[in-house]
């Protein structure tokens, strides 16, 4: 049995009124969640109550699920559209990405695979990396910065990336040659200056 009919079958059970089966499910994505919403809210308390306005929007529209796309492509999207509207609500800045290992043993390692650029070895110029991605994907549209979070960190699939966005795959996968675009484009001066101190 795939994760997909494991979601579906749990659906099914919340659908019937089994409180208990939705219990599983958050339980299931619940780390998933705040990990991506992580990346949109800055403040980590406000991110607990982001994640938890997620699961109960989830559980009063999931009468509406028909198992299209899969369960948490589903809940990926309104785990999004809950981050934009929170932050609207505010005019708030989203997070800059942590390099700092999470509770997951996630690295900014994962991070640096945006544009394919290795590493200088020199730590001051590492930690130039870090600040220079976490400007470069703070300042992009909030579609590029969606598409690319969801495929780099997320590690999701282009057609679960267009389901989750409600847009074409040949869109997402412009948003996030763009977006690899625009990091790289940011990252050349410090990839340049790491190539001429390696020395050091």
């Amino acid at each position: 049995m795939s994760e997909r009919d494991v979601d579906a079958d749990l659906v099914k059970r919340v659908q019937q009124g089994d409180k208990r089966a939705f219990d599983l499910l958050v339980l299931k994505y619940q780390r998933r969640i705040m990990r991506l919403l992580s990346r949109m809210v800055r403040d980590p308390a406000e991110v607990e109550d982001v994640t938890q306005e997620t699961f109960i929007k989830a559980y009063r529209a999931l009468a509406q699920f028909r198992g299209e796309s899969a369960f948490y492509t589903w809940l990926y999207r309104i785990a999004i559209n809950t981050a934009r509207n929170w932050q609207a609500s505010a005019n708030r800045r989203p997070l800059l990405i942590n390099p700092a290992e999470n509770d997951e043993g996630e690295t900014f390692d994962q991070i640096e695979n945006l544009t394919d650029i290795s590493t200088p070895e020199s730590e001051m110029v590492s930690k130039q990396v870090v600040e220079t991605v976490n400007a470069a994907i703070a300042a992009l549209p909030e579609e590029l910065r969606t598409a690319i979070v969801l495929r780099e960190i997320e590690g999701m699939s282009y057609e679960d990336i267009a389901q989750t966005m409600g847009c074409p795959i040949g869109t997402v996968r412009s948003r996030i040659f763009r977006a690899r675009e625009a990091i790289a484009n940011q990252l050349r001066p410090v990839r340049e200056a790491g190539s001429t101190d390696r020395g050091w």
